[in-house]
């Protein structure tokens, strides 16, 4: 199921970006997104606890850790493919990391390697708004675990 929902959003996205990929601010306004969700995800990824970590709400479904190194996994897999390069990091999985401080440096560093990273065409736009659009799926099932934990998400706490 879950891998239909990102078939089908990754179709959207793709057709979302011929469709705009024209329009002298989608670049821009790609990027506004992208900083968002990052800093959402940075976030949350600090204020759970460590021993949370582990948590899964069910246990068919990832722990709040594992959903952290997936997006580690994922930043590394769509920008060196933006990039036109080889994935630094191919050989780590880092949804197999269990601490915060692993898992939060996993985050950070594949942040940084997708920084300055910038659609050249029609697919790396579409590249970039899948990655967009995945974090912002996994930043809700990071809320809700963050919830369930009584932790208010960084996109309900106060702006001031």
């Amino acid at each position: 199921m879950a891998r239909t929902v990102f078939v089908l959003t990754a179709a959207i996205a793709l057709t979302a970006s011929i469709a705009w990929a024209d329009e002298a601010g989608d670049a821009k306004a790609l990027a506004n997104a992208w900083n968002r969700i990052k800093r959402l995800n940075t976030a949350a990824a600090q204020a759970m606890p460590d021993a949370n970590y582990a948590f899964k709400p069910a246990p068919e479904v990832r722990s709040f850790g594992e959903i952290v190194g997936h997006l580690a996994n994922e930043h590394y897999m769509i920008c060196s493919d933006v990039k036109g390069a080889a994935n630094p990091q191919k050989t780590v999985d880092f949804e197999k990391k269990t601490t915060k401080a692993e898992l939060v440096k996993a985050l950070n560093d594949s942040y940084a390697y997708c920084e300055g990273v910038a659609p050249k065409d029609e697919k790396t736009f579409a590249n970039l708004l899948v990655n967009v659009t995945h974090d912002s799926e996994h930043y809700g099932n990071l809320v809700t675990y963050m919830r369930m934990k009584g932790i208010v998400p960084p996109s309900s706490q106060p702006s001031r």
